[in-house]
């Protein structure tokens, strides 16, 4: 009775961003809240979504803290100074999610082993029972292939920015349903699939992926459960 209470409370709808690299400019370990500096022309997007009902959550790897070059407090200020960044614009998000650990950081208590640092669904799943999300219901987008596995195993359907860092997706888990120049672009991609925006085009593709079809969700959804219950 407790599981049947808990899925119908979970029907809400999220996009889940990554931070560095799809919201903000990727840069090594940003510290300081002038780090992160948002990309242009997502804000229309963004207001568009959260106003037809999607949360948007951010999740985050932030391995920095693991391995001492920022502190809990300097992630804070940085994700205040994000939040106010958005809130000029018009943009309201509904939750940060960060993963401070890593196995080779020097930190004591966060120099470990995780279910939460992407390519695992810890965030996500934390987010979707805290807030009532449905991940099936749900978008990922992310720049890189962890955030995508992460993303598939959770149930999302999944974006790929591509910044030119990722090689062609090894398993299916890791394949991304649509992939995209921009996060600009990846956005119009929802609002198209979600009949809040014109059709866009789907028929990019890295140039070293070319070949390599998108995902189907039937297949994703099988091999994430093949996943968890390995």
């Amino acid at each position: 009775m407790t599981g049947e209470r808990q899925r119908k409370r979970q029907t809400e709808r999220a996009i889940f961003l990554d931070r560095d690299g799809t919201l903000v400019h990727a840069r090594h370990y940003p510290k300081l809240p002038e780090d992160l500096i948002l990309y242009e022309g997502i804000d229309a997007q963004l207001r568009t979504l959260r106003a037809a009902g999607f949360q948007l959550i951010v999740v985050t790897n932030q391995s920095g803290m693991a391995r001492g070059y920022f502190s809990e407090q300097d992630l804070m200020l940085m994700h205040d100074h994000l939040t106010r960044s958005l809130g000029l614009l018009g943009v309201a998000i509904d939750g940060f999610y960060y993963c401070p650990h890593h196995p080779d950081g020097v930190v004591d208590g966060l120099a470990i082993v995780c279910d939460c640092r992407k390519p695992q669904p810890g965030m996500v799943r934390r987010a979707a029972r805290e807030r009532g999300i449905d991940p099936r219901r749900s978008w990922f987008v992310g720049d890189i292939l962890d955030d995508v596995e992460a993303g598939n195993t959770a149930g999302c359907r999944t974006v790929l920015v591509d910044l030119g860092t990722e090689a062609p997706p090894s398993s299916r888990i890791r394949q991304p349903a649509f992939v995209e120049r921009t996060t600009a672009h990846a956005l119009d991609i929802i609002l198209a699939e979600e009949g809040l925006g014109p059709a866009a085009s789907l028929a990019y593709r890295p140039d070293t992926w070319i070949g390599i079809g998108a995902a189907s969700s039937i297949e994703i959804e099988a091999e994430a459960a093949d996943a968890v219950a390995g």
